[in-house]
């Protein structure tokens, strides 16, 4: 069954005029669609709430519903209709006027490096968009605004109105779209559309730490909007090129640096590369694979302004393909005796014991 009217609007049945028209504004702002796009409960919400209000907000309408309850069936207002309620009574709080409507949203993908998602950059694009026709200044009439005439179905209102029961709704009128104005002949540039393809350039900021799929979004660089509607905005999704040698975990950047057997033992200095370009890195003598080394403030920026560090894994490399001389130093190597494998031998000895 359907709710009371004077429960939908939260107002008692005492309530006057003022506190009806305070209560439907209060609630058809929250659950308006522009506010909730695609929340199909909230759509209904404001629909029952416009309902209430095309009855309790018209006096004549109000003292049969108190008299009699509410209408029966047999009547459906659309949505369109109840937003045309609305901005009637509160005007254009969401950017939509009758007979204007917003341009397009535009989506761009753009491809950057590892570096440059990781410090920030700004990249120059070029998009496929539309431009206003100048030729009819975006009416879609040949001659602009004097090619245009009242619309005979609605008498320029814009809108066409139904009264049904305890109803008068006013919906957009299907003759001009809600403009209140026809076109006589189209313009030929736009073919009455009244805009024209163009491609633009913009200039978009991608910030430090940007992750992969990450959206920038350029506020009114989409299409424009007919009969001075808003115009779109421009979605850049953001690819990032993997790198071939780093990879990220967090604000900490990560590499693994193969280095010989011998750099391992003797130590060496050896090219690492990092998001700052190549430094140079310490191996201490006696290095095992596997170790891990710290570059301080080499990472990801992070919050505050400070950077994560880079994390360098070297891995000991054992050469193959050796020659007779090699071989021979390597048999002479592997006589040496080194402190973990002489342990984990030692080990081995307890565990044969009987």
């Amino acid at each position: 069954m359907r709710r009371d009217y004077y429960e939908v609007l939260g107002v008692p049945r005492e309530a006057d005029a003022g506190e009806i028209k305070r209560a439907y504004r209060e609630l058809a702002m929250r659950y308006h669609p522009d506010k909730n796009p695609g929340a199909r409960e909230a759509e209904e919400h404001f629909k029952e709430v416009s309902q209430a209000y095309a009855v309790l907000g018209d006096p004549e309408s109000r003292a049969r519903y108190d008299r009699f309850g509410p209408p029966g069936g047999g009547f459906e207002a659309t949505l369109e209709s109840f937003t045309d309620l609305f901005e009637k009574l509160f005007g254009d709080l969401f950017g939509r006027q009758k007979g204007r409507r917003p341009g397009r949203d535009l989506r761009y993908t753009l491809e950057v490096d590892f570096v440059e998602a990781a410090l920030g950059c700004q990249k120059t694009i070029r998009v496929p968009s539309r431009r206003v026709c100048s030729d009819c200044d975006g009416t879609g009439a040949r001659g602009g605004e004097r090619g245009r005439v009242s619309c005979g179905r609605c008498a320029g209102r814009g809108e066409t109105r139904l009264q049904q029961g305890f109803f008068t709704v006013g919906k957009s009128c299907p003759g001009c779209g809600g403009v209140g104005k026809v076109v006589l002949e189209t313009c030929p540039p736009c073919e009455g559309e009244g805009t024209v393809a163009q491609e633009r350039e913009f200039t978009v900021t991608i910030p430090p730490a940007t992750l992969e799929g990450a959206v920038r979004r350029v506020q009114g660089a989409g299409e424009p909007g007919r009969h001075g509607g808003l115009p779109g905005d421009l979605h850049v999704v953001v690819r990032v090129r993997p790198h071939s040698l780093l990879e990220r975990s967090g604000d900490v950047v990560l590499c693994e640096v193969p280095i010989s057997f011998a750099e391992a033992a003797l130590g060496a200095s050896i090219s690492v590369p990092t998001l700052d370009g190549l430094v140079e890195m310490r191996v201490p003598p006696g290095t095992q694979t596997g170790s891990l080394f710290r570059l301080r403030s080499r990472g990801f920026p992070c919050d505050g302004g400070a950077r994560g560090d880079a994390h360098i894994r070297v891995v000991v490399e054992t050469p193959i393909a050796l020659t007779d001389e090699q071989r021979a130093i390597f048999v002479q190597i592997g006589n040496l005796e080194t402190p973990q494998r002489a342990a984990f031998i030692a080990k081995l000895a307890e565990l044969s014991r009987p």
